[in-house]
């Protein structure tokens, strides 16, 4: 950004009270430029000092806000004296610069589990088709499984309608709720084959079912060793329900996300597919209409579906702890 010329700055003085009064000299350079019949222009001090108020809570500076919009941050600009007006184009630009967007928000979890490297290093290994530094043979297969739970039947008071030109489906907002599934499955992470029941509440028993379903079938039924890649819900926690699945099923073994990280999970990408392509809009008539669509798709799916093209790996993982360690400890002081 070009420099401001010496004479449009104008040097802080301090009020009766000791405060600076430099708000009243803030930098009128886009009024000083447009009078020139130029540009606006900027010290490049307020540049960076506008993109380091961007990077900050606003309730860390005391403003009563979640997050700052545009318009806010002009605002907090101009009410400490870092310019005297500015536009909103100009604003954006600066921010665009450093892909600076403070209205914008994400939900994310900080790695909690002592041992998340292990775990989660040898779930990634047998997505590359490896356990304990040693290739799975042909009859090893890998299994992701997890419950979708309370996906309602929520039966609309007024029929849906259909889209038509220049208008999109119209979904009455009002429903009746008319009952609740939970959506068992379990997804082939090589062979991109799906299982999948309707059951009226999670838990041990309807998880063994799962388990039973796809255990009871070829290559699984005879195959050397099945990886089932779980999180730690209830129905599957600890070394205590992988002694009792592979009681029944010798050939089991399971194996545990680390806590609160199910997006190492390959069954949540199906899961997200499920809620885009099924249950968004939720327009039911029934808990039949529910699992009849869910097993119908569950059948298209799998039709046309390939291992997904998964791509993070160990160094990826290295990469994530080295970048999350910092802000671990900041946030354990």
């Amino acid at each position: 950004m070009p420099s401001s010329p010496p004479a449009w700055t104008r040097h802080a003085r301090s009020s009766a009270s000791g405060a600076s009064g430099f708000v009243a000299f803030a930098y009128p350079a886009s009024r000083s430029s447009r009078a020139a019949g130029g540009q606006p222009a900027f010290p490049p001090s307020v540049v960076i000092e506008v993109k380091a108020l961007a990077c900050e809570l606003p309730a860390r500076r005391g403003v009563p806000l979640a997050r700052w919009s545009l318009a806010e941050l002009r605002r907090e600009m101009v009410a400490h004296g870092l310019v005297a007006q500015i536009s909103g184009a100009t604003l954006w630009r600066w921010l665009s610069q450093d892909a600076l967007r403070p209205w914008r928000h994400r939900s994310w979890i900080f790695p909690r589990d002592p041992d998340f490297r292990a775990k989660a290093g040898r779930i990634l290994d047998l997505y590359e088709r490896r356990w304990q530094g040693v290739p799975l043979g042909p009859r090893e297969s890998v299994v992701c499984a997890d419950e979708k739970t309370s996906i309602q039947a929520r039966r609309r008071k007024h029929p849906s309608q259909p889209p038509s030109p220049g208008r999109p489906m119209y979904v009455e907002h009002e429903y009746a709720r008319a009952g609740a599934w939970a959506y068992l499955a379990a997804w082939d992470v090589h062979r991109a084959k799906l299982f999948g029941r309707c059951e009226a509440k999670n838990g041990i028993v309807p998880f063994e079912r799962l388990v039973a379903q796809v255990m009871s079938q070829e290559p699984y039924r005879s195959a050397r060793r099945v990886f089932w890649i779980v999180d730690n819900g209830s129905a599957h926690r600890g070394q205590k329900a992988a002694t009792r699945l592979q009681a029944r099923w010798p050939t089991l073994v399971l194996v545990h996300t680390p806590i609160h990280a199910s997006w190492l999970n390959q069954i949540e990408i199906y899961f997200s597919i499920v809620q885009r392509k099924v249950l968004t809009p939720n327009d039911f008539p029934s808990l039949v209409a529910v699992r009849a669509r869910l097993l119908q798709f569950q059948h298209r799916y799998e039709h046309t579906a390939a291992p997904f093209q998964w791509t993070f790996t160990r160094r990826d993982l290295a990469a994530l702890l080295a970048k999350l360690a910092p802000k671990s400890r900041r946030a354990a002081a």
